[in-house]
């Protein structure tokens, strides 16, 4: 027999009779008899195993004195332009499906099944006889699951008694007995649930026998969460920053992202999102999960803001007497201060206090303050006059 791909030609409504109820699909004409019959209709396997989809078929061995010979026999899910495409051929199923064919029966398998597998597998054969080709239908539904283990009451909390459960999206027939792992090691409990007394270090995980390669994931509580920042490296005010909060938990516990008593909603994969972080956004950040928390503190650089500068005694400078003036900003990194007084090019002083001793007419003039940190620079001006100490900021 061979698979080389042709043009298959439909068959019109008169030629085709589908019998659903007995599992099989007969075209009929004359004393003719086309049929193929699966052996099930309905397969449940696991996720990373392998399966054996069966059918058997029948043709007349002979129409009008010619020899029937069957020429092409595939199975397919998709269809292209009303022709099957040959799951040998089909990209999706590269290097894992083989046929076990003879006369008049033909076995498919898949190996490593994945969740992309669920469908409907069907058998087309095709014979020399002018027109006559045979799919049947309805197939094979196959739909692929995963072992989960679940917690019977929803409100369990570590330590304590439970009840768990090894289950599956759909009903694995030929599983036998299960087989349970509690921390690793194999428990001699066979049944498909079982009451355990769970620390919080415990982990548990259920394999169905025959298939203790394919097991399910462990169920475990939360472990201590993590918080992370990015891009990592220096944060600058204006920057785009995202926070994340996670927890290594099955089944996944709920993560709670806080900074002080306020709640921060969590998007997907737990990531808080600043656009346009600011230095308000500054300060500590807690992440919980159940009853364990972890914090960071995650800092924000932002160029001197807020400068201000003030005289002391703010009251009239007194010609000899003594002035200090002090600049202040909100800054990170802390500023560096620098004096100077207007139209003089040399600085007068470096140091947020600036003291003037002696105080004198020649004295008099704007002063300015100039804030420097890595992020940028500010600065703010004061007039002084032997007069008086009037303070004007500009």
């Amino acid at each position: 027999m061979s698979v080389s791909k042709v043009w298959i030609s439909p068959l019109t409504p008169e030629e085709l009779i589908i019998f659903s109820d007995v599992l099989c699909v007969s075209v009929v004409q004359g004393d003719t008899d086309y049929r193929v019959t699966y052996s099930s209709t309905q397969i449940c396997a696991l996720q990373g195993s392998a399966v054996d989809i069966r059918c058997t078929y029948t043709y007349p061995s002979r129409i009008k004195e010619k020899v029937t010979v069957v020429e092409e026999a595939v199975w397919f899910t998709k269809m292209n332009r009303d022709e099957p495409i040959d799951l040998m051929t089909d990209s999706q199923f590269a290097g894992r499906v083989q046929y076990r064919c003879d006369k008049n029966s033909c076995t498919l398998k898949i190996t490593d099944l994945r969740n992309s597998d669920s469908a409907e597998y069907k058998f087309m054969f095709r014979t020399n006889q002018p027109g006559w080709i045979m799919i049947g239908s309805p197939g094979v539904t196959l739909s692929v699951t995963a072992l989960q283990v679940k917690v019977t009451d929803t409100s369990f909390w570590y330590p304590s008694w439970a009840e768990v459960t090894c289950s599956s999206s759909c009903h694995l027939s030929d599983h036998g007995f299960y087989v349970w792992y509690m921390n690793g090691e194999t428990l001699h409990t066979k049944t498909p649930s079982t009451d355990k007394y769970f620390e919080k270090s415990d982990s548990i995980a259920c394999a169905v026998k025959r298939y203790e390669n394919f097991p399910s994931p462990s169920l475990y509580p939360s472990k201590l969460p993590s918080m992370s920042v990015s891009p990592s490296g220096e944060i600058v005010e204006g920057s785009s920053v995202t926070l994340t909060c996670s927890s290594d938990a099955n089944p996944e516990a709920e993560n709670t992202l806080y900074k002080g008593n306020q709640s921060l909603p969590l998007g997907s994969g737990g990531t808080y999102h600043f656009t346009s972080i600011s230095s308000e956004d500054r300060g500590f950040y807690d992440c919980k999960s159940d009853d364990q928390s972890v914090s960071l503190f995650m800092d924000v650089l932002y160029a001197p803001k807020l400068l201000s500068v003030s005289v002391n005694p703010s009251a009239e400078t007194v010609e000899g007497s003594s002035v200090n003036l002090t600049c202040s900003s909100d800054a990170n990194p802390a500023a560096t201060y620098t004096w100077y007084k207007e139209d003089e090019d040399s600085p007068l002083y470096s140091g947020q206090i600036f003291t003037i001793t002696d105080f004198r007419a020649e004295h008099s003039g704007n002063y300015y303050c100039e804030a420097q940190n890595t992020r940028g620079r500010h600065n703010s001006t004061v007039y002084l006059n032997v007069a008086s100490s009037k303070l004007q900021l500009t």
